[in-house]
Formats: C-alpha cells, structure tokens, sequence
C-alpha cells in the first residue's frame, strides 16, 4: 500500500497537478491539506474518474482537508468532535483496509506574540486530547498532514534563522513530542534518521532555489503500522515547474 499526504495550497490552483501526480504515482491512499474551497466545488467527477473514493471537509478560501482512497472510505469524521465551536476546516479521519487515517491541517501560528498562536498551541492540545479520548496506540493508525512544526533542527536547513519562529517554538516543539509519546513514530525520520530532508520551501526569498526548506509534513503511524512501512520519501519534483505548491508530498510504502 502507498500512501501519501501533501498540503496542495489551493486545490483549484493544483487540480491539473494532482491529477497528473495521481496519474504517476496511483496513491493507494493520499491525504490532503489546504483545499481552500468549499465541498462544492471539489472535482469529484475528474478523481472518481481516475479511481478515487474521496470525503472531504472544504472551507472557502482557507483551510480544507481531504482523504482520496482507492477503495471505500467508512467511519468518516469531520472536525475533532470534542464539543468545541471552531468553523475552521482542519481535521478529517476516515478508515480504509483496516486502517484509521486521521489527516489535519495544523494551524500556521502567526506569529509567537499573536492570537493565532495562542489558537494553534490550543489546537494542538484539542488534537492530543483527541487521539487520548478516541484512539488506542494498539490500533492501526496514521496521522498525517501538514504540522506546521519541524520537530528539531535535523528538520530545518538554517536552525539559526527559525528558531523564534512559529514552525520551531520550544513550545510546539514540545507539543508534537507528546503526540509521539502518545503512541506514534515519526515513521519519515525513522527512515531517515540523518535528517536534513525537507518537505516545506517558502514561496518568499526564493526558498527553494536557495534549500532553505522545514520539514513540516509527517506520516505519524502507531508503532504495529510502522512495522509494516518499508520506505518513506518526499517528492521533490513537485515544488518543481509552474504553480507548484509550496508542500511536496511525503510518501509511504507499506507492506
């Protein structure tokens, strides 16, 4: 089985790129991040065609994530379902062959000193408490999606000049470590332990160009899960060309 996540920022802007990366690479599962449009206006037609199941939970202009699957979705979940009243669009889960697929798209933070830090260190929590109330580490599991937090500084090509930023705070740091401890492998870094692979370039100051990358995307897995994953990479060549998003997809083989 491969599966995949991969913050597509703008599906409208990307569709012709996701469906010729499908097309290539035929995904057996693929979760996305950053729709950016409302359920409406999701190409279901163009991916049934490709053979893909999808569920959704969209928002327009913001926020939006996605599960595609080759084989029926059940079980689906929109939002983290703990009571709280929260319109953004961040957190679907669905359950394919026996696996529960939990895909988010974790808040960007702003920065430090902002509101939207404070919603992002909260959001965090939400999602711990999640994982507590819902999951069991025994059970097979992957959460995956757009973190917005480089665990360490193997994840970040000039530590230096992240450090005081949103996407390296010691604070959500610390919180992506308990999600770990939870009961998840990093399963990327465990094939990589040498770090120093990215998954994020920013479109300002040439970031690409320049490899000043993060690695802010992450396939998290229960430990029975990772056993079965034989290789992880991230798809460079798709931050490559014309309109690229500023994710690429981070890949996954399971046996």
């Amino acid at each position: 089985m491969k599966i995949a996540t991969w913050n597509v920022n703008s599906l409208k802007a990307r569709k012709e790129r996701l469906i010729a990366w499908l097309s290539a690479h035929s995904p057996d599962v693929l979760c996305m991040q950053e729709l950016k449009l409302e359920d409406s206006a999701f190409p279901r037609d163009e991916l049934r065609e490709l053979g893909y199941h999808a569920v959704l939970h969209g928002q327009k202009a913001y926020n939006g994530v996605a599960i595609l699957s080759r084989t029926e979705i059940s079980d689906v979940l929109i939002g983290l379902d703990d009571g709280v009243e929260d319109p953004q669009a961040r957190c679907i889960a669905g359950t394919i062959q026996g696996i529960r697929f939990v895909c988010v798209y974790v808040p960007n933070g702003g920065e430090t000193s902002s509101e939207k830090f404070v919603y992002k260190r909260a959001w965090l929590d939400r999602l711990r408490a999640h994982l507590q109330a819902r999951y069991e580490p025994a059970q097979s599991l992957v959460l995956c999606g757009d973190f917005n937090v480089a665990p360490d500084d193997l994840d970040v090509a000039r530590p230096d000049e992240w450090k005081d930023s949103v996407l390296c705070a010691p604070e959500v740091r610390s919180q992506f470590r308990a999600l770990i401890d939870w009961g998840l492998v990093d399963s990327f870094r465990a094939k990589h332990p040498e770090g120093h692979i990215y998954s994020w370039w920013d479109y300002r100051m040439l970031g690409f160009p320049k490899g000043n990358g993060l690695r802010i995307d992450h396939l998290l897995m229960t430990p029975s899960l990772d056993a079965r994953c034989t290789a992880t990479s991230i798809d460079r060549e798709q931050r490559k060309g014309k309109l690229p998003s500023d994710h690429a997809p981070v890949i996954a083989e399971l046996t």
